[in-house]
């Protein structure tokens, strides 16, 4: 054994060859973590150090190669200053130079993902080799960051500046056949010929038909652009991904700033410039929350982890009306795995559910994502019905029909006769109390909301809604079937819109309020969108549809009449007595007209300034500051309050159910980070300014407590 530690060993195989392992201990995955640093540092030192070896074969024991560097780790090392990072990056850096400089040649076997700093550790090594099925990236833009262990370095000079611009700036995983078509590895083989292949390119380099150190000094030279080509390279490339990222996210024009700079530098000079650029990125909010995120996700994925070693099997579900919410749902079932029965009480309801999955299921094949033959299998995974007659097979119903209380009762009783004592009903209701549609089933224990939001197969939240008299068994399954999905579903307690239209519509009431006051609908859109929200409230309201926002709003203000209900005519009210429903009937705020792709497309309506004429009470210009205050402080405020309310069990759960809900601005990372950035101080005295429009705008006393003594929501 040359080397042996808890995450790293180094052994001599065959022919003077030795062999470095990654396998860290107690964890399912390898990762960059400062013990694993630590020791790759010291098993370079060994290898340095031995007499006659011939080359170094760099492997993993695990399925995955490196999954990347370990992100529990950031918070606490961002939080150091700028300098403190960049030394941190380049005694990082350090130990992948002496890898890198090994006095004979060095071979990569990716047997499975290598991501961010597991991809870099594969590019310090002078050849790489790939299973079929691994892939590799630099996905560290989706972080606010960029690599920073030599990742902008010798990836532009291994695969050219437009390639490694793509790989660092899109942040994507990549297929092994895409990795060699652009070199970035020299040779894809079956998993249990990895090292063969890897100790063959070690034997040719000895035997002089390959030339590892010319291979080597390539990478550790400067990109071999003259100044116009690397000019007009990096000027167009900046152009383009600034378009495509947005001002919101820095990250991925400062990966090609920092490769511009570089290019001309050989390797310890071009090093030194990516740590500096890469403190800089770290030191951001942007990456803070987006680290955040990461963060709350993980923590997430571990509860409903915890929920699946207690849920009951679902090997057959059902859903109960077709449709397009029907239809999306039984599609979602199949594709993921999980036959479903799809029940209408007439066949038209059946036609359109089954028209929107042969629809989803044709884009897929259009896309070259699936072939003929594996749609077919998906769309005879779901069965048509008129009538309860499989029922008593059923392990999980999804009851999706009309978003009306007396219905659903209707039809949940009905379905309980039919299924098995121990199956589990589960409601797609947006609004509708989980307790109120219990109070008539015999095994109220066995039944709990599950919100899927629309369109079904896009959205990835699924919120789990426990009723007075759930079970953790229901919760369980109903979990276990959202993950198995594809879904990430979020466990929240009963109330009147329960977690996230509970929160949107106080954003709503914003909304109407600052078009009451005066202010342009357009313009609202447009600074809400600049904030970083994916459409304006205008838009979006269009997009939910008229009829739904005022239904849902109604049941909101009969919930919290405080601060929900409305004296006068909306702005919603106006649209939705007008017939202006939005894209479902083609006109709304907006007016929408197909473009030649076949696509919506919204045009300006004059009409709609007409027709909000009664409800506008005074002609006011808003700044973007107060726009920004007026929308986001309802939103907020009810966020806090859905906490305080034991809604939801955590600040993570609320801030990933809006983003993952409502398309909350990821980069801002939720409502609660929004006001601990803000500083909760700042933010109740925001909130105060507002304090004559309304509850709405009210801060609860808990909040203005943790503005006194200086309490946030994340530690």
């Amino acid at each position: 054994m040359i080397y042996e530690g808890k995450a790293i060993t180094v052994k001599e195989i065959d022919g003077g060859i030795a062999q470095l392992d990654f396998d860290l201990q107690g964890e399912s995955v390898n990762k960059f973590n400062r013990l694993t640093i630590e020791e790759l540092g010291a098993a370079a030192e060994a290898l340095k150090s031995q007499k006659n070896l011939k080359g170094l074969v760099v492997t993993s024991s695990k399925d995955s190669f490196i999954v990347g560097a370990d992100i529990t780790e950031f918070t606490e090392l961002f939080a150091g200053s700028e300098e403190e990072l960049v030394a941190n990056n380049l005694k990082a850096n350090e130990v992948f130079n002496a890898v890198e400089d090994l006095p004979f040649p060095t071979v990569t076997a990716i047997n499975g993902i290598a991501l961010g700093g597991g991809f870099e550790m594969c590019l310090a090594t002078d050849y790489r080799v790939m299973a079929p099925k691994a892939k590799v990236g630099l996905p560290e833009t989706k972080l606010g960051i960029f690599p920073g262990f030599g990742g902008t370095v010798r990836l532009s000079r291994l695969v050219g500046v437009d390639n490694a611009v793509e790989w660092i700036a899109g942040g994507a995983e990549n297929r092994a056949d895409a990795a060699l078509k652009v070199g970035a590895v020299d040779a894809v083989v079956a998993p249990d010929q990895l090292v063969a292949a890897a100790v063959a390119i070690i034997n040719q380099c000895n035997e002089g038909k390959l030339d590892n150190l010319a291979r080597r000094e390539e990478k550790k030279g400067k990109i071999k652009l003259n100044a116009m080509e690397s000019m007009m390279a990096f000027e167009i490339s900046k152009a383009f991904v600034a378009g495509k990222a947005g001002k919101n996210y820095p990250a991925p024009v400062e990966a090609i700033k920092t490769m511009q700079k570089h290019a001309g530098m050989t390797r310890d000079k071009a090093l030194e410039v990516e740590a500096k650029g890469f403190a800089k990125m770290a030191k951001t909010n942007v990456a803070a929350c987006l680290v955040g995120l990461f963060l709350n996700d993980q923590a997430l994925k571990k509860k409903a982890s915890a929920w699946e070693k207690e849920a009951s099997d679902v090997k057959l579900a059902a859903v109960l009306g077709a449709g397009i919410m029907g239809g999306g749902v039984a599609y979602q079932s199949a594709l993921k795995g999980t036959p479903i029965i799809m029940k209408d009480i007439n066949q038209d309801g059946i036609a359109l559910g089954l028209k929107e999955a042969k629809k989803l299921l044709s884009k897929r094949v259009d896309k070259g994502r699936m072939d003929a033959g594996k749609m077919a299998d998906v769309l005879n995974s779901i069965t048509p019905t008129l009538n309860y007659g499989d029922f008593k097979n059923v392990d999980l119903v999804v009851e999706a029909v009309v978003e009306n209380a007396k219905v659903k009762d209707a039809v949940l009783r009905e379905t309980e006769e039919a299924v098995r004592e121990d199956a589990i009903l589960t409601s797609n209701t947006s609004t509708i109390s989980i307790n109120l549609l219990a109070k008539n089933l015999k095994r109220p224990e066995n039944f709990c909301g599950m919100h899927f939001f629309n369109p079904v197969h896009m959205m990835p939240l699924v919120e789990v809604i426990r009723g007075e008299k759930t079970s953790d068994r229901a919760i369980a399954t109903t979990v276990a079937y959202a993950k198995a999905m594809g879904k990430t579903p979020i466990v929240v307690n009963d109330c009147p819109g329960f977690l996230v239209n509970r929160v949107l519509f106080p954003y709503f009431g914003g909304f109407v309020g600052l078009v009451r006051d005066g202010a342009d609908f357009q313009k609202v859109d447009k600074v809400m969108e600049k904030f970083g929200w994916p459409m304006g409230p205008a838009y979006l309201l269009d997009v939910v549809g008229m009829d739904t926002g005022k239904h849902a709003g109604e049941v909101m203000a009969e919930g919290f009449p405080d601060r929900m209900k409305h004296a006068e005519t909306t702005a919603i009210d106006v649209m939705f007595e007008n017939n202006r429903y939005g894209q479902k009937n083609d006109v709304g705020f907006y007016k929408y007209e197909l473009d030649r792709k076949g696509k919506q497309k919204k045009v300006v309506d004059e009409e709609t300034y007409k027709l909000l004429e009664p409800v506008v009470q005074a002609k006011s210009d808003f700044s973007d500051e107060d726009i920004i205050a007026r929308m986001m402080i309802p939103l907020c405020l009810e966020t806090v309050r859905c906490l305080e309310d034991g809604i939801v069990e955590d600040p993570a759960d609320a801030d990933m159910g809006l983003i993952f809900g409502i398309g909350f601005p990821p980069f801002r990372g939720g409502a609660l980070r929004y006001i601990d950035d803000m500083g909760v101080d700042k933010f109740v005295e925001l909130a105060d300014k507002f304090a004559d429009l309304g509850p709405l705008y009210h801060p609860t006393e808990k909040l203005r407590e943790m503005a006194k003594t200086g309490e946030k929501f994340f530690g």
